[in-house]
């Protein structure tokens, strides 16, 4: 087959939509997940934690339901998997006696990109926060990893200022008990 300059043309611009198009989302992920304290790292001043995950698009919305006796906690991370994505309000799971707080006024910056055959979302974000000596930059690489049977959720956290990974092991939440 010969190819001609509009052959060339059509194909340059079918690889082009190719390597564009979003990598596909694992709808398996979205829904709601609760954590299992006794397989988890620890929570430090919270004693519930569900995770609530959206996805519309190459967009995902991970939301923080975050408890300690009375007091409740609810924040939202959006990821995007096509582009980076900037947040003044972005929500980490705080460890308090380790000293290190959100940087007033900062901006952090996240990407996201399905992994693993499409079972594992892993996010990098790059937050400002505030430590004895000042404020720095902070990465956080996240993977959302789906396990077998579909009702299981394992979330690693690597965190550039600490040594270890956290790690958060949850179940899903079947809509009828949720309500």
């Amino acid at each position: 087959m010969k190819l001609t300059a509009t052959k060339l043309t059509l194909l340059a611009g079918l690889l082009t939509l190719g390597t564009l198009t979003p990598a596909a989302a694992n709808p398996e992920l979205s829904g709601r997940w609760r954590m299992d304290p006794a397989l988890s790292s620890a929570l430090d001043g919270w004693n519930m934690m569900d995770l609530v995950i959206a996805q519309e698009g190459s967009q995902i919305q991970i939301t923080h339901e975050m408890q300690w006796r009375a007091t409740k906690y609810k924040a939202t991370n959006v990821v995007d998997t096509t582009k980076e994505v900037a947040s003044d309000r972005f929500f980490r799971i705080e460890q308090r006696h380790m000293a290190v707080y959100p940087a007033k006024g900062g901006v952090t910056h996240s990407v996201a990109e399905w992994i693993d055959g499409d079972r594992t979302l892993r996010t990098e974000s790059m937050t400002p926060v505030e430590v004895s000596q000042g404020d720095v930059m902070m990465r956080i690489t996240s993977e959302y990893r789906i396990g077998e049977g579909r009702e299981t959720l394992t979330l690693i956290e690597l965190h550039s200022s600490r040594h270890r990974p956290l790690v958060y092991y949850f179940r899903r939440v079947k809509e009828e008990a949720a309500k």
